[in-house]
């Protein structure tokens, strides 16, 4: 049960808006008395006001002869203060909730959550009106990400992420009321191993992507969206050596590499940030891609290539980094390099579909497709880029659709690509084929 069902929200809105006066006004006679506050002391210091208030509401009870809020209560509308001064406010006790997998309200209202078992329900309303969650996600473009962003008539759509790591998207003006939806990352930090436990790869698939990455295999990972292929690229980039110097390029940040320092001590994360009202100071994906080579990397890792970014990207990995990763949208394993076909002619550099198969297979070694099913996601086919012939990218499907639809060992693994992933520990033996499959 969320605060929003148990407490009175007149209560909440108005001693948030009374703390919020008072946190102002001591911030600005701190500020002009020299003092410094960061975010944490002004955190702390809108507790203490909160606490203040509170005695306070407790004392008027009493002198009035009305009951007291219990201890219970007092916690719960501290929280909830709090939440909207600095947090999501109404959404926040949802993003609390370690089971829920997915929000989405349309309009402050219709509010549906879906839990990690596939359970979807109704929730409580985020927002008193439309008019106040429109505001609230405005504090919320303001508050978060790498740079302020704007949400308004002119700016109808807000894509951030959030800090603990979920993708909120927010859209208003171009729909009747504003849509919000948050999309929970629950396996920040996994690895291979992870995959296996949920039943996404087994072991002797998971033995031959580790060696690839170890290999220094160029990777795509391709699948439809939600098939989990933000997921899987963290579970490749656990086998990364921790001495290599990691740069994550994405157009809204997800893969969250940097986060753990202790698998990935060097790795710097860029966001691609939109134009501003006067039209200036954007920063595309495709910039990122270029700027990155400026860095040093030991591999370029690019969260999503949807766009002109495809062109620099390839260049990218055919320009010695190798073991540079990304992922792309397709419905097949087989359709990949058509989707990056169209990218290439789109983007301003507008590639022929020849030149496009031509850099692709000069840039790409393995394909890893994730497929989306009613009853789960796991990896169905594994390809290598073997060469080009015209307008088509020449591959080998290694790894076939089973009966299940699970990846199974597909046609034999070529000699030269066999040595160089058994010297980086793949075990051939893990896989459910007689001897000699893999030469």
């Amino acid at each position: 049960m969320t605060g929003a069902d148990v407490l009175d929200d007149s209560l909440v809105r108005s001693l948030r808006t009374e703390i919020a006066d008072e946190l102002s006004a001591a911030v600005r006679r701190m500020t002009e008395d020299g003092e410094r506050l960061d975010g944490d002391d002004e955190e702390m210091l809108a507790r203490q006001l909160i606490a203040q208030r509170l005695e306070q509401l407790a004392s008027d009870a009493i002198a009035s002869g009305r009951p007291v809020l219990s201890q219970d209560e007092e916690n719960l509308l501290t929280r909830s203060v709090f939440d909207r001064l600095f947090h999501l406010g109404r959404l926040q006790p949802l993003l609390d909730d370690e089971t829920i997998q997915n929000v989405v309200a349309n309009g402050y209202d219709r509010v549906f959550i879906e839990y990690a078992g596939g359970l979807k329900v109704e929730g409580p309303p985020v927002a008193e009106s439309d008019e106040e969650l429109v505001e609230q996600l405005r504090e919320i473009g303001r508050r978060y990400g790498l740079s302020e962003r704007e949400f308004n008539p002119g700016r109808p759509q807000l894509n951030l992420q959030l800090p603990d790591g979920s993708r909120l998207f927010a859209v208003a003006w171009v729909c009747d009321r504003p849509s919000v939806s948050i999309r929970r990352h629950r396996f920040m930090k996994l690895d291979l191993a992870d995959l296996i436990g949920l039943g996404a790869i087994d072991e002797g698939l998971a033995s031959f992507l580790a060696a690839a990455v170890r290999s220094r295999q160029q990777i795509i990972v391709a699948g439809a969206t939600g098939a989990g292929k933000t997921t899987m690229l963290r579970a490749l980039a656990s086998e990364i050596p921790s001495s290599e110097r990691i740069v994550t390029i994405e157009t809204e940040l997800e893969l969250g590499l940097d986060r753990f320092a202790d698998v990935h001590p060097d790795c710097v994360a860029l966001e691609a940030r939109e134009a501003n009202v006067e039209g200036a100071g954007e920063v595309t994906a495709a910039d990122l891609v270029r700027m990155s080579l400026r860095m040093n990397p030991d591999r370029v890792i690019v969260g999503e290539v949807r766009g002109d970014e495809i062109v620099p990207m390839l260049n990218a990995m055919s320009q010695g980094n190798d073991g540079s990763m990304c992922t792309v949208h397709a419905d097949s394993s087989g359709t990949v390099f058509n989707k990056m076909a169209l990218y290439a002619m789109q983007s301003p550099e507008r590639l022929p579909l020849e030149a496009t198969c031509q850099l692709a297979a000069a840039a790409v070694d393995l394909v890893v497709f994730i497929a989306k099913t009613g009853s789960g996601r796991w990896v169905s086919s594994v390809r290598q880029v073997v060469g080009v012939d015209g307008s088509k990218v020449v591959t080998n499907e290694l790894f076939r659709p089973g009966p299940d639809g699970r990846a199974v060992p597909g046609v034999p693994v070529p000699h030269d690509l066999a040595d160089v992933l058994a010297a980086h520990g793949w075990d051939p033996s893990l896989h459910d084929r007689p001897e000699g499959w893999w030469r």
